[in-house]
């Protein structure tokens, strides 16, 4: 079977290839008649007697369509979730492997391992595994009403469900709690596991909660977010987190149910 591969340029961009609408990743051939210089390349799976491989590339000069260089974040949605994972396993890879070039305690060149994915000094021993920052993310639920808040870094006015970065001592359900307080002034209650997912920008790792609103009045940090509200999922805000992104995953969680309770109440929904 054709490899796939992954393939990133200077600005981390994915090379991809648009057929019939479709966007699809380059085999092999593909990469052949490109005529492409590859560096860093690397096995990444084999799954199903599918072999995909990662690599970057300072050689842009022959790519023209129907093959493009794109934003991995502006492919959210569009690829399948099992290939866009795949791809942010590439990018964080590629990210660490250029970031951690040598040792943190004796500062020499690290070489990578040969039985698994790490980096080990000659010198020293010390092992180097690739760096996964886990970030909670949650939506906050009141009767029928989701927390939102705009980011001080979100485009266009986006608003989206509460996220942060857990620190050391903290498990996620205290991460939850600090952050959403922290936030925006609310205490919570009855957090649930939904989910996850792979976030290399640079190197996290989303793990998705849903919890209930405890008590407390809105007042925003100022800092990180500068606006939150009460929305009712029937009317939110135009611009909210991009499909395909777990923070929509959450929102659309909570929109279904709202119409699933609408139905069983007998209201036709549409």
């Amino acid at each position: 079977m054709n490899k796939l591969y992954f393939i990133y340029n200077n600005n981390k961009e994915l090379l991809i290839k648009v057929e019939d609408g479709d966007i699809l990743i380059p085999n092999e051939d593909n990469i052949k008649s490109l005529n492409m210089s590859l560096s860093s390349l690397d096995l990444l799976i084999s799954k199903d007697n599918q072999e995909f491989l990662f690599a970057e590339t300072h050689d842009v000069t022959n790519v023209s369509s129907p093959f493009q260089f794109l934003k991995l974040q502006s492919l959210l949605g569009l690829l399948d979730e099992v290939t866009f994972n795949l791809a942010a396993k590439a990018y964080h890879l590629i990210g660490w492997n250029n970031t951690y070039k040598y040792c943190s305690k004796c500062s020499t060149l690290l070489k990578d391992k040969e039985d698994e994915r790490v980096k080990i000094c000659p010198s020293c021993g010390f092992l180097n595994f690739p760096k996964i920052s886990p970030a909670i993310i949650t939506a906050v639920i009141k009767d029928k009403k989701l927390l939102l808040a705009k980011h001080a870094v979100f485009p266009k006015e986006r608003y989206s469900v509460i996220a942060g970065f857990v620190e050391p001592g903290e498990t996620f359900e205290d991460c939850i709690s600090r952050e959403v307080f922290e936030e925006t002034g609310i205490r919570i209650k009855n957090i649930k596991y939904f989910g996850s997912q792979p976030w290399p920008f640079p190197d996290s790792l989303m793990i998705a909660f849903i919890c209930q609103y405890e008590s407390g009045e809105i007042k925003v940090d100022g800092n990180e977010i500068i606006d939150a509200s009460w929305y009712s999922v029937d009317k939110l805000p135009e611009n909210i987190a991009l499909k395909g992104t777990i923070a929509r995953k959450l929102i659309d969680l909570c929109i279904n149910e709202y119409e699933v309770k609408l139905e069983s109440d007998g209201v036709v929904i549409g």
